[in-house]
């Protein structure tokens, strides 16, 4: 199978890949076209049909698998595929665990390394209450290794969430060595639940996508409201602290206008934003550099950086 992540531009193309989304749509001079994302484990591919009434495009819809004949370009640094014809394949054409993107790193080690931070804590209440998810609940186990942290800007594959949050906790940890202002406990529980409100607002694989709940709530109040729901069922956990934590689940994002209901009001909620941040900024360049496909030039404008980008050189 040729993986999209091994592509280069100019090549030709036949295989078989899922049908992530599709898009009917207009170029400038009102001529229709369709809007494809393709997706294998390796990642994500832009593909266009030019002429969708052709006879070589057969009927399909958004999560089929298509076996997909076409020619490689470039557009705006990034590869695009453009479709010639598109036949859907039947069950058993495909093996589907080649087409879920899954995290490098392993996932289970990664689950590991999380509740050891959780085994340290010394405050009963937080570390009950991360407990009663991450060491007692073999379903919520289960699914939280599973789903992923965004649909395509950041940690969009199986173990993203995973691989999300403990990055964050790692670095809330550090910043808990480096500032004794910093409650460490509260800290790292709000690390650990900061977005656990994704595992509602979005779809579980293959679709992975926005929820009705996600796109009316968004994750962070989802977020807050499940540890909130949990809080409750622990008698006496102090209300006080049960604030300060949603505050900082609240906040993560630091800015109202990135969709944060407050702002950081204490620094265990600073810490938290800028590490959520650092390592979603750091995820998304890696993603973007990696879609380059060994370009070491230029690759073009970046709507999240709001900048030209290019890989560090080696020499």
């Amino acid at each position: 199978m040729k993986y999209i992540e091994s592509l280069r531009e100019g090549e030709r193309v036949g295989e078989i890949y899922l049908c992530k989304s599709r898009q009917a749509a207009l170029t400038k001079a009102g001529k229709p076209y369709e809007s494809l994302i393709l997706q294998d484990k390796t990642g994500l591919l832009d593909a266009k049909v030019w002429d969708p009434n052709s006879q070589g495009i057969d009927e399909f819809d958004a999560l089929d698998y298509i076996d997909v004949m076409g020619d490689v370009t470039s557009f705006q640094g990034a590869l695009q595929l453009n479709v010639k014809r598109v036949r859907k394949v039947r069950e058993g054409e495909y093996n589907p665990e080649d087409y879920l993107p899954v995290s490098e790193k392993d996932i289970d080690g990664m689950y590991l390394e999380l509740t050891r931070f959780i085994r340290e804590m010394k405050n009963p209440y937080l570390k009950g209450l991360c407990a009663k998810f991450f060491l007692e609940d073999t379903d919520f186990e289960r699914r939280f290794k599973f789903h992923s942290a965004a649909k395509t800007v950041h940690h969009g594959f199986v173990g993203g969430l995973l691989e999300h949050t403990l990055s964050v906790t790692k670095l809330c940890s550090f910043y808990t060595e480096m500032y004794p202002i910093l409650h460490r406990d509260l800290l790292l529980t709000a690390a650990i639940f900061h977005d656990i409100g994704k595992m509602k607002e979005l779809s579980v694989f293959p679709e992975n996508d926005y929820t009705d709940e996600g796109q009316l709530l968004g994750h962070i109040v989802i977020g807050a409201e499940m540890v909130n729901a949990a809080i409750q069922t622990i008698p006496g956990f102090p209300a006080k602290l049960a604030n300060e934590l949603r505050h900082c689940i609240l906040a993560h994002h630091g800015e109202l206008e990135f969709g944060s209901p407050k702002k950081p009001a204490l620094a265990e909620a600073v810490a938290l934003s800028f590490a959520d941040n650092t390592d979603a900024k750091m995820q998304t360049m890696k993603e973007a550099l990696a879609a380059g496909n060994g370009n070491n030039g230029w690759l073009g404008y970046n709507r999240l950086f709001e900048s030209n980008i290019r890989k560090t050189s080696e020499e």
